[in-house]
């Protein structure tokens, strides 16, 4: 499956890469390894040594913070948590994540993202493994807040990262590469999720060996990561001399068209109206995930009465499809450079696919179908989104924004498990969550006439880089 990425990722490589490398450097290079060669080797080598590696930290860091709707099959029976307890601490993480997003953007941005990015991932391996020691209610949602706040900045970090490899024409396709490991993290999560609650080894119960067996790869990988990863291209002794120039002549020529329209200060950008509907736009998104990625092992545990292995296998059916959809939404929207419909159609899919499982019943196999379509179509719309702050913004703008879009969107990831546990049926939960999906795509289509603006103008400037260069409204 992760070959599918890589694939999708090179396609487009069967078209000339001649107008994309710019005359003053064209000579340099046509001595060494070729103008059609020098983008295609470049591109392929920093995507062969970044996304693999960022790919498994991803899945780690969702194992760890999605492990506890599994872990919900069997801990509130130990502890004696009901329903609305364990809502509220799944959501409680996120007040922790929204804590350190916008630092922990500027600091991958103007520091270290390869040191941050690190030190997140042994902190919150740590805390992890301490779930696995809570009895009290208060300790539970203590241990939720802080893992929530270790993680926070990573996601913001890594994506200020691809920014400092990959040009804005390769950069949904690295983001759907990287992004996979989301959905990917349940297809593989769930059924191991699954085997390990039927753990029963030294006393303790099997939802406690869920958090610590899949809390201590998270520290294993932050130390591996100082020594893996580069901060910037400059810095790549993995790279031929000529590969590093390309490329950071590349970065450098994008990071100039941007400021040559306007330069934004941290402050402007985040009061800019499109990065304040992306927020928003984010928010309702990852609300209604999150209140189905929750609660669908519960839902469908109280619909099937199936065991809790053969749950959370059927459980994992969306996020497969996410996976495909992603990749493929991704790649198609790269190649036509467009952002907006590829992010707004995605999440109103999503709406449509819940109400057809909330109208579904108790039928379980329709449940499950349009449940998977949920899923197919949510996963879809992450490429296209984080495509668009960085084709307007650069530096430390669009890592501010970056962290403000993350960091207020995930609190949608505090209102969804807590809505629909809220709720006297799970039925009326989904509905809030459906109206959710709604005004997220509504929002993300009110989003582009900035980044036309932007394209209309650049093209004038630029006439010569080629349909490649453009950057969409």
């Amino acid at each position: 499956m992760f070959g599918c990425s890589f694939w999708l990722y090179y396609a487009p490589d069967l078209r000339s890469y001649r107008e994309m490398i710019p005359e003053n450097t064209q000579e340099a290079l046509k001595s060494k390894t070729g103008l059609v060669d020098i983008a295609h080797v470049t591109r392929r080598r920093i995507a062969r040594r970044l996304l693999p590696f960022l790919f498994v930290l991803y899945i780690v860091a969702f194992l760890d913070r999605m492990n506890v709707g599994a872990a919900a099959l069997q801990m509130p029976g130990d502890l004696g948590f009901n329903d609305r307890a364990i809502g509220l601490g799944a959501g409680i993480f996120f007040l922790g994540y929204f804590l350190l997003q916008i630092p922990g953007a500027l600091i991958a941005e103007r520091r270290s993202a390869r040191r941050w990015i690190a030190g997140i991932m042994v902190s919150w391996g740590v805390l992890t493994v301490l779930m696995a020691f809570i009895h009290t209610l208060h300790e539970f949602y203590i241990v939720r807040f802080v893992v929530g706040a270790a993680e926070a900045g990573f996601f913001p970090a890594v994506v200020v990262y691809l920014t400092h490899w990959f040009r804005a024409a390769d950069r949904a396709k690295a983001v759907a590469v990287f992004y996979a490991a989301m959905p990917l993290s349940y297809v593989v999560g769930s059924p191991l999720a699954g085997l390990l609650l039927g753990l029963s080894w030294l006393g303790l119960r099997g939802w406690r060996w869920l958090f610590i067996l899949e809390g201590i790869p998270a520290v294993l990988l932050g130390l591996v990561t100082l020594v893996y990863l580069t901060d910037w291209p400059r810095q790549a002794n993995w790279l031929p001399s000529e590969e590093r120039e390309w490329i950071t002549a590349e970065l450098d020529r994008e990071k100039k068209a941007k400021q040559d329209v306007r330069s934004y200060s941290v402050w402007q950008a985040l009061r800019h109206r499109d990065v304040i509907l992306l927020t928003f736009c984010y928010f309702f998104a990852v609300a209604g995930n999150y209140g189905i990625a929750f609660w669908l092992p519960t839902i469908l545990k109280r619909l099937s009465g199936q065991s809790d292995l053969r749950v959370t296998l059927l459980a994992s059916l969306p996020y497969l499809a996410g996976f495909l959809t992603q990749q493929l939404n991704g790649w198609h929207s790269d190649r036509t450079r467009e952002r907006r419909w590829h992010a707004a159609v995605p999440v109103l899919l999503s709406g449509f696919g819940l109400f057809f499982a909330i109208s579904a019943g108790k039928h379980v196999t329709l449940s499950i179908i349009f449940f998977t379509m949920v899923g197919g179509a949510y996963y879809a719309f992450h490429p296209a989104f984080w495509a668009v702050p960085t084709e307007f913004l650069s530096e430390s703008a669009a890592a501010a924004s970056i962290g403000l879009i993350n960091s207020v969107g995930n609190l949608g990831g505090f209102l969804g498990p807590y809505l629909v546990s809220r709720t006297r049926s799970f039925t009326a939960g989904l509905w809030y969550l459906l109206g959710s999906f709604f005004v997220s795509g509504i929002l993300m289509l009110a989003v582009g006439a900035g980044r036309r603006q932007f394209a209309s103008r650049n093209e004038k400037r630029t006439p010569s880089e080629g349909s490649e260069s453009r950057v969409p409204g």
